[in-house]
């Protein structure tokens, strides 16, 4: 009998009418997600999702570690399918736990049983079970609160599944049931985790960055485009809009204020990221800024920036500080890539003492002196050359010949 994976969905439970339209969204994303690892059949049945591998080739530990990038998924279990009978049952948890059971000092069994045919209800289930657990590793002892694996068994309509404990999934929405919005990377810490929290809301992403050759290198727009690659496995396919930013950079630089130049290099930004947006349907911005981390990220900064254009601007890590944020990189696998001695073009031009608390007033006056800009930035916005992220993802692995 055949393994699988159980997909067990997070807040679409909480949807009502719509749910079934979260639900054939998670589903198409794991059709997609797991096409990489072989032939997989999909489908839901009784509030839970079922990825059944079709033949003997494909990957089970590659699809698993797939599914548990994807949003949507409160959790994930590999387990195994059986008959529904007890001794088929019983024989099935003894072989296929061997690992987990081996490891563990307690352990408990939970038992559900939707099909009401079968003999014993669910109650009964688990403690014959268990029983014949305990008497095929006389190591184990019963925890009932507090033990070190805990066993499930699952009569279905169809089947019987057995399996041991379940996988946190990523949790959130999936990825496209909330719209479309464009975020800012720049290749630091913050903005990936910035994009890996809005896309765990249902959005899906486009990628802005900014470069100034030759003040920036080839390799930091490289930093950014892997960074990008990193973050697909949680947000799917991304379009990457490099931005050729100098002309506008360099003339803020000569003919805007110095100590404000931070802000009006931001605002100068938005403006083209609010340009590029509309063209391709995104209707929000996204940044990695934190409240007070910087002197561009002060309150009265913000509110400089975010007059610079009329979108929404997406703050997820507004209220977080940087061992926070630090900590979330890790876990999403970015940072390393984020540390990166490369340079980005957000500190470069950067004034020995920036103005942290820049009033608006001030600001369109300095803007009023630079009376080209507007033109530079829809030129910047008009040439942004757009790089796919992504392109492996779904795709059937080729074998390689020895």
């Amino acid at each position: 009998m055949k393994e699988l994976l159980l997909a067990y969905q997070g807040e679409m439970a909480l949807k009502g009418l719509n749910r079934v339209t979260f639900e054939n969204a998670v589903m198409k994303t794991i059709k997609y997600r797991t096409g990489a690892y072989g032939d997989f059949k999909v489908y839901k049945a009784q509030s839970t999702l079922y990825v059944e591998p079709k033949n003997d080739d494909c990957d089970l530990e590659g699809a698993f570690g797939a599914l548990c990038q994807v949003f949507g998924l409160a959790a994930v279990s590999r387990a195994a399918v059986c008959e529904k009978n007890f001794e088929e049952i019983a024989a099935r948890a003894v072989e296929y736990l061997k690992k987990p059971l081996g490891k563990a000092k307690t352990f408990k069994v939970e038992a559900k049983r939707s099909d009401k045919a079968f003999p014993m209800n669910s109650m009964e289930l688990a403690r014959e079970l268990g029983g014949r657990l305990l008497a095929a590793y006389p190591h184990l002892k019963v925890d009932v609160h507090h033990p070190d694996c805990t066993v499930m068994v699952e009569v279905r309509d169809y089947a019987a599944y057995v399996h041991a404990d379940k996988v946190k999934g990523a949790g959130g929405m999936p990825v496209g049931t909330s719209g479309k919005a464009s975020v800012m990377l720049s290749g630091g810490i913050d903005s990936p985790v910035a994009a890996f929290m809005m896309a765990k809301r249902g959005l899906t992403l486009a990628g802005i960055h900014f470069a100034s050759p030759p003040y920036t290198s080839e390799r930091a727009r490289q930093k950014v485009l892997d960074l990008a690659e990193q973050l697909t496995g949680w947000c799917g396919r991304m379009e990457i809009y490099v931005v050729p930013f100098t002309e506008a950079q360099v003339y803020i630089r000569d003919h805007g204020v110095e100590d404000l130049f931070t802000v009006l290099m931001r605002r100068s930004m938005m403006r083209v990221a609010n340009q590029i947006s509309r063209r391709i349907g995104a209707q929000a911005l996204i940044t990695g800024e934190s409240l007070a981390q910087v002197a561009s990220q002060t309150l009265p900064a913000l509110v400089c920036t975010d007059a610079a254009q009329d979108l929404p601007v997406l703050r997820p890590l507004i209220g977080m500080d940087k061992v926070e944020i630090t900590e979330l990189a890790r876990k999403i696998g970015t940072f390393e890539t984020s540390i990166l001695p490369y340079e980005d073009c957000c500190t470069i031009f950067t004034p020995p003492h920036p103005k942290t608390r820049p009033q608006l007033e001030e600001i369109l006056q300095a803007e009023a002196a630079c009376p080209d800009l507007p033109r530079l930035e829809q030129e910047a916005a008009q040439a942004a050359e757009k790089v796919l992220a992504g392109r492996a993802l779904g795709k059937k692995q080729k074998r390689r010949e020895d």
